[in-house]
């Protein structure tokens, strides 16, 4: 069965019990930077997640609904083999890995609520199809 793995910042929840909805895999503390862009906080948690396919679009929701919007908005993401989810305050993409412009659009979006351009940086994740 397909699983979906990705990173969620503690700190961009509004509710942090949606971490009980899925297995936490690791957790990391990243000291905050200027190019974090969040000068009010010391630290970002990065919790990497997974998630089973069966739960991902129900998981997806609920995210979506616990992201914080204010002061700024937060996105997170979780990805399997082929689909990558990319989430966002009352706005969720499920990409075709392979799908170039399925990027396109998530990651406008993305810059269009204020993210940080290199926050939305989605290339990386892009499957290659030979």
């Amino acid at each position: 069965m397909e699983a979906f793995e990705g990173v969620i910042i503690q700190e961009s929840l509004v509710n942090t019990e949606l971490l009980q909805h899925c297995k936490i895999l690791s957790t990391r503390i990243s000291l905050v930077t200027e190019e974090h862009q969040t000068p009010w906080l010391k630290q970002w948690t990065l919790h990497t997640v997974l998630v089973p396919a069966e739960k991902a679009d129900e998981f997806a929701s609920e995210l979506s609904y616990s992201l914080q919007s204010s002061p700024v908005n937060w996105y997170a993401d979780f990805k399997s083999e082929h689909h990558h989810y990319v989430v966002y305050p009352n706005r969720i993409f499920i990409i075709d890995r392979s799908d170039a412009e399925q990027y396109r659009r998530a990651t406008e979006y993305g810059v269009s609520i204020g993210i940080p351009a290199h926050q939305v940086d989605f290339e990386p994740h892009m499957k290659k199809v030979i």
